[in-house]
């Protein structure tokens, strides 16, 4: 058949065909091609459009019009098939589609980089516009897609609401002053007052970056919705390249009015315990391909995780449970100082053997948005941990005292009028509320196997990349 640019109408997915409970005449499937092998009689391509793991076998035989053609075209070439589906032969699959008249709408010539069956995650980075089409990374955005939905799905089952919080802040959430800044300046010649930027001339009238949390802006909708989510991109200009940073993310970040920390445990449970649910029961092919070639034993440790007693250490409990631990850790172990992934590590796998909330950390090492307890020497914050990775969600009851608040905010170097309108909150209606924030691509991390997180987001923001 001629090249045409028009795909052909009511196509079926290959993942609907290859769940039919009997054979179909005259369907229509499109996809890219797999693999193709010719024999004498019969040549057979293996069609996939994204839909489902499996691939569609489409059988060619020598009185198809354009055989010769269509039997040698190559791999990563896009065509549309008309058919029957007929019971298959072969092992392992149930169907097969019978081609009587296939177009190519998109040919492929020997360069296509996907050519062998296996390459390593380095080199399919290169090429982050083509790895899609790949066994692996085709799982890892379904999964993506279907977490995404099931995040949704959570919270408008309790009632939450979602907000749209802005990607461009003049807040710095963290305070670590790791923003990407936004400016409409001459780079080369910035405009100056007495030998410094005069931001009020910017854009924005102010010094201005992209977020890293919509927490703050979440907290306002909060103290109106009671509770409400956030789901996002966010961004940190920290120059690391480790498997765990990314320079661009998502942030999925609910805030609850009425809510002490102890809420915000039970919420992160339950989220957490909802998720790996949700992967297990809707997500089982590509699973069980992560499974068996990315990380043996996946999914018994989701299936533990969803099953799993959560228990509840104080900081100063496992500060003391590590310090007993009879073990040499790279990083010391001393109250005051964070904890490290290995100490988070131990403590569910050795210490608790299994997931724990560690809670109620030293003030002087978290935010300043973080409660003050009585003692005046810790915080109301709680960082859930997992075995094999460590923290996965952090948060805390927020202080609603405006006093204490703005005593937190200055021993942190913030003066509390550059965020007037965060302290307006405790002025007017201020009530107890709570929140926390997962990190989508670190969970997407643990419930695939993957190790790098360049390997669980379309196209990685990381220092030195930004090729696509």
């Amino acid at each position: 058949m001629e090249n045409s640019a028009d795909a052909p109408a009511e196509r079926i997915r290959i993942v609907n065909l290859l769940a039919s409970s009997e054979p179909l005449e005259g369907v229509r499937a499109a996809g890219w091609v797999r693999t193709t092998r010719r024999g004498k009689e019969v040549a057979f391509i293996n069609l996939n459009d994204g839909s489902c793991f499996a691939s569609l076998q489409v059988v060619l035989e020598p009185d198809l019009p354009g055989f010769e053609k269509i039997s040698r075209v190559g791999t990563g070439a896009c065509l549309a098939v008309k058919g029957d589906l007929i019971p298959s032969p072969a092992s392992g699959q149930n169907w097969e589609l019978k081609a009587r008249e296939v177009t190519i709408l998109g040919d492929a010539d020997a360069e296509y980089p996907l050519q062998k069956k296996r390459h390593s995650f380095e080199f399919l980075r290169t090429i982050a516009h083509l790895r899609p089409r790949s066994n692996t990374f085709g799982a890892v955005f379904r999964i993506r897609s279907a977490l995404s939905f099931a995040v949704h799905q959570f919270f408008r089952d309790r009632g939450f609401l979602y907000v749209h919080t802005p990607i461009i802040t003049a807040n710095d959430c963290e305070g670590a002053g790791e923003l990407f800044r936004v400016t409409t300046f001459d780079a080369e010649n910035p405009s100056r007052r007495e030998n410094r930027i005069d931001w009020s001339k910017d854009f924005f009238g102010e010094r201005t970056g992209l977020t890293v949390s919509g927490q703050l802006e979440g907290e306002a909708f909060a103290t109106a919705f009671s509770d409400i989510y956030t789901f996002g991109p966010t961004f940190r200009a920290e120059n690391s390249n480790t498997s765990r940073h990314a320079s661009e993310f998502w942030m999925i970040e609910p805030e609850m009015a009425f809510a002490d920390l102890a809420a915000d445990c039970r919420l992160a449970e339950d989220f957490l315990r909802y998720l790996v649910t949700f992967v297990l029961e809707n997500c089982t092919e590509d699973l069980k391909f992560f499974n068996d070639h990315i990380e043996k034993g996946l999914i018994e440790k989701l299936e533990t995780l969803a099953g799993a007693q959560f228990r509840t250490l104080t900081y100063t409990e496992a500060v003391k449970a590590l310090s007993s631990a009879g073990r040499d850790f790279e990083f010391v172990v001393e109250w005051g100082l964070d904890l490290q992934s290995e100490h988070e590590r131990w403590l569910t796998e050795s210490y608790v053997g299994g997931p724990a909330f560690i809670i109620d950390y030293p003030a002087a090492i978290k935010a300043f948005y973080m409660r003050l307890n009585r003692d005046e020497r810790t915080v109301s914050a709680m960082d859930l941990l997992v075995p094999r990775v460590g923290e996965i969600i952090g948060g805390s009851q927020r202080e609603e005292r405006p006093e204490v608040l703005s005593r937190r905010m200055r021993e942190a170097g913030i003066e509390p009028e550059s965020l007037w309108w965060y302290m307006d909150l405790r002025r007017w209606g201020s009530c107890p509320h709570a929140g926390f924030g997962l990190g989508f691509e670190r969970f997407l991390m643990y419930v695939t196997g993957m190790e790098n997180i360049r390997d669980v987001i379309p196209f990685p923001r990381t220092p030195g990349n930004a090729a696509f």
